[in-house]
């Protein structure tokens, strides 16, 4: 009897143990917190939103804005934008065919809604199915993780003047990173909540 009573609790602090490890484990890979998951651009594709890759996109869209991770909006949302550049929010970003291809295509297979991991995965499920949102910061994903920073900070800062000027806060989004450990708002500091 003692001898099954000591295998039972072995067993049950087994378990227990495993149990913590991985969720502990699963915390780090979720967020990035480990240095060892930032190396490795695998735990990267799946634990945050994978930077910037396509050197097309990156030339030609940063060249007036931040060139958003394609993991922030849908595929829908990639299309109706790119269908669009001739009026790109007030403006004419018309490109050559081949580069509107190029650009689209890497942007529809990397959208939210076909990456692996759980930022991208939030923001597609704060998306109504009919809606299609052309920034992020029209998802309700954007609006809750923003919604405690005072917009004097923001539109009334004129270092960052809109919440659409990530790079000016979140000091690793060139990366993917946007974790709210690395935010920094210009004037005000780190933010911390």
């Amino acid at each position: 009897m003692k001898q099954r009573r000591l295998w039972g609790i072995l067993l049950l602090f087994g378990c227990v143990t495993l149990s913590m490890a991985t969720l502990a484990w699963s915390e780090g890979w979720e967020w990035g917190e480990h240095e060892e998951h930032e190396r490795s651009s695998f735990l990267r594709q799946t634990a945050g939103v994978p930077p910037v890759i396509n050197k097309a996109y990156k030339n030609e869209c940063s060249a007036c804005h931040f060139a958003y991770p394609a993991g922030f909006l849908p595929e829908r949302s990639w299309v109706k934008i790119m269908g669009t550049l001739d009026d790109h929010f007030g403006e004419n970003a018309e490109l050559d065919a081949q580069t509107v291809t190029e650009i689209e295509t890497y942007l529809r297979s990397h959208a939210a809604d076909r990456a692996p991991n759980r930022f991208s995965r939030s923001i597609v499920r704060s998306i109504g199915s009919h809606n299609t949102p052309l920034r992020i910061t029209d998802t309700s994903y954007f609006r809750r993780k923003h919604g405690e920073i005072s917009p004097r900070m923001v539109k009334g800062n004129s270092k960052v003047r809109s919440f659409s000027n990530c790079l000016s806060c979140h000091t690793g989004a060139a990366q993917g990173s946007f974790d709210e450990d690395g935010v920094k708002i210009p004037g005000y500091g780190r933010w911390d909540d």
